[in-house]
């Protein structure tokens, strides 16, 4: 087995979400997940398919978005993965709503932070181990740190 680590090419402020799904339809059910729960989304999106003709498939809504996510895709080369770059909005915005999808299998990240991707390679083919998603802790946060947090929280909306 091989081990190879993949660094994500994104903008600072962009987010992705990475995961793993199961069928062709992939790319068209989270596509529609997306622009039906946030209307005007930016995103691009980018599918590797595990079998069959074993194309990356891919859609956005914006085109360096959708380029974007395919030129990960193509440097992960895993089966049954998929990317999405949003530009402007969150992942705890649309993240229920892809977890939905049913052939969605499951997400290994979601995260604006530095991202490298852990990938192994066998006789069998290529599949995702994880992600390295930011730096180690520091310390434990204190209640100053706390009604930091809470106030953040309440000054961006998602808390009242």
């Amino acid at each position: 087995m091989e081990l190879e680590r993949v660094e994500i090419e994104k903008e600072d402020e962009m987010n992705i979400i990475l995961g793993q799904s199961h069928f062709i339809k992939t790319v068209e059910d989270i596509y529609e997940a997306l622009v039906t729960t946030v209307p005007d989304i930016k995103f691009g999106l980018a599918f590797c398919e595990a079998s069959g003709d074993r194309l990356i498939r891919s859609d956005g809504t914006e085109e360096n978005l959708e380029k974007l996510a395919v030129k990960n895709m193509k440097k992960i080369n895993s089966g049954h993965a998929f990317m999405i770059i949003l530009d402007g909005s969150f992942p705890i915005n649309v993240m229920k709503s892809v977890k939905d999808v049913p052939e969605v299998c499951r997400i290994f990240c979601a995260t604006a932070n530095r991202t490298e991707v852990v990938v192994a390679e066998t006789d069998s083919g290529r599949g995702i181990l994880g992600v390295i998603d930011g730096k180690p802790t520091v310390g434990v946060e204190d209640e100053k740190e706390k009604d930091k947090r809470k106030k953040f929280l309440r000054d961006i909306g998602y808390k009242r």
